[in-house]
């Protein structure tokens, strides 16, 4: 089960899928699709739009792995800028348990003990606050934002290019996929 952040305004918010249409959701279903774990439409990765995706009826295919976000809508709510949620948003009782439920469903689902795949801090702050959840082997990477990767980056990215940044997290992320 991988878990990012929250959805971006342009990408999930629009699509109703985690990552398909959020500009670091390239990276995210490049792995998955490189894994075996996702069939991504024809066509997808030269416009990656939520908006599109959702008006033309394009979804993955997914196998194997369950997608979801820390918190599930971008707060901002205007489908233009993203903000990060609160503390406060997080811990939310509301959120909290449904957290709590999309975990106890994939375990459900899971043989052996789930592995959850937290992208980002944040998402790897608020799993350490769930209590009452199953038992889960937890796996932590940067987000496959931009700014997620420059600040993961060794010296903050100063001298790298962000395109072997996203090279190099889609095959860790293809790396854990497989373990």
């Amino acid at each position: 089960m991988l878990f990012g952040e929250a959805p971006g305004p342009r990408g999930a918010d629009q699509s109703g899928i985690p990552f398909w249409g959020d500009r670091a959701g390239t990276c995210v279903y490049r792995a998955l699709e490189a894994a075996g774990l996702a069939r991504v439409p024809a066509g997808a990765f030269q416009d990656w739009d939520g908006a599109r995706f959702r008006a033309e009826g394009l979804a993955p295919v997914l196998r194997g792995v369950a997608l979801s976000n820390a918190f599930p809508v971008c707060p901002t709510r205007d489908f233009q800028t993203f903000r990060a949620p609160t503390d406060k948003e997080l811990l939310a009782p509301d959120n909290l348990d449904r957290l709590r439920g999309e975990l106890r469903e994939a375990a459900g689902r899971c043989p052996g003990r789930l592995r959850v795949i937290a992208m980002g801090r944040r998402a790897q702050w608020v799993f350490a606050r769930i209590d009452g959840a199953p038992d889960i082997h937890l796996d932590v990477l940067p987000h496959p934002s931009s700014q997620g990767l420059l600040q993961a980056a060794p010296g903050k990215g100063k001298g790298l290019k962000l395109e072997d940044l996203r090279r190099e997290w889609e095959a860790r992320l293809a790396a854990l996929l497989e373990t």
